[in-house]
């Protein structure tokens, strides 16, 4: 048995039409462009083509993408300041903060400065918060990413056993919420966790977002399971994930390939939360 490999690209593309086509409805109905601002700290390259790819969509579908940038050493101060300058500007309908941070800055507290209705992010407290109850509008974007995927390949989670291999903030709690949200039976995996494959092993989806290049292999997975690779790491031969692909093809039922999977649907959900964040502000100010 060979897997049905999951083109992110094309799930992206189909996206994109829908976003540009509601994106025109919106500028007719507000006389307004979305504007999204992105606070970028410092270089940081693993983070470029992420900004770049993002930009371009942005382009693509009618949205005003804008950079707010500084250098590495700016006080937590300043950037708080001109989060809440941001929040008062009636002509920005969001605001993202490019991660990661430099070590003196608390993640936590720049994202919770955000307006939360312009979090295109969906990382404030109070944005998790509606996700975690069922009530979800601005959804984090890597989870909302996986969900996309998993709902456009049609793939059942009631009743599942869902195994996702990260506990972070931003992309394994909220993802754990969005498959529990489904009647799915969810176990989170970590540095910690002991004996991996046994709890892997049982996983009808397996979703890993580890940055660990070739962290599962086929010994890993029960045939016929469906394998989102969340995964993002720079090697010598290339982009990859945190699955080895190979081994893995022969035996997983769907798979997201690296690169090619989950990245090109995460950056078409980031201008789905756009959209949402600019309804906010325009149903605001109308």
């Amino acid at each position: 048995m060979t897997a049905k490999e999951i083109n992110g690209r094309k799930i992206a593309s189909e996206l994109k039409i829908k976003i540009a086509k509601e994106v025109e409805g919106l500028k007719s109905k507000y006389k307004k462009t979305p504007k999204i601002t992105t606070i970028i700290i410092g270089n940081d390259s693993s983070s470029e083509l992420y900004l770049r790819l993002r930009d371009k969509a942005c382009n693509e579908v009618g949205i005003i993408s804008n950079h707010l940038e500084f250098k590495e050493d700016i006080t937590e101060k300043k950037v708080l300041e001109n989060i809440s300058n941001l929040n008062n500007d009636k002509n920005v309908h969001g605001i993202l903060i490019q991660l990661p941070l430099p070590a003196h800055l608390s993640q936590t507290k720049l994202i919770n400065a955000i307006d939360s209705r312009k979090d295109v992010e969906g990382l404030h407290p109070y944005n998790i918060g509606k996700t975690l109850n069922g009530d979800e509008y601005i959804v984090p974007i890597t989870p909302l990413s996986v969900l996309t995927i998993l709902e456009h390949e049609k793939t059942e989670l009631k009743g599942k056993n869902v195994v996702i291999i990260n506990h972070s903030n931003h992309v394994g709690k909220p993802l754990a919420a969005l498959m529990l949200n489904r009647n799915a039976t969810v176990t989170i995996c970590h540095v910690f966790t002991k004996d991996l494959k046994k709890h892997t092993m049982t996983a009808d989806v397996l979703i890993s977002a580890t940055g660990i290049n070739k962290l599962i292999n086929s010994d890993f997975i029960k045939n016929g399971a469906t394998i989102i690779d969340v995964g993002i790491i720079n090697t010598k031969d290339g982009i990859c994930g945190d699955v080895d692909y190979k081994s893995t093809i022969i035996k997983a039922g769907k798979i997201t390939p690296v690169p090619g999977g989950v990245g090109p649907v995460t950056v078409a959900c980031s201008l789905i939360n756009m959209i949402k964040t600019f309804k906010n502000c325009v149903d605001e100010n109308e």
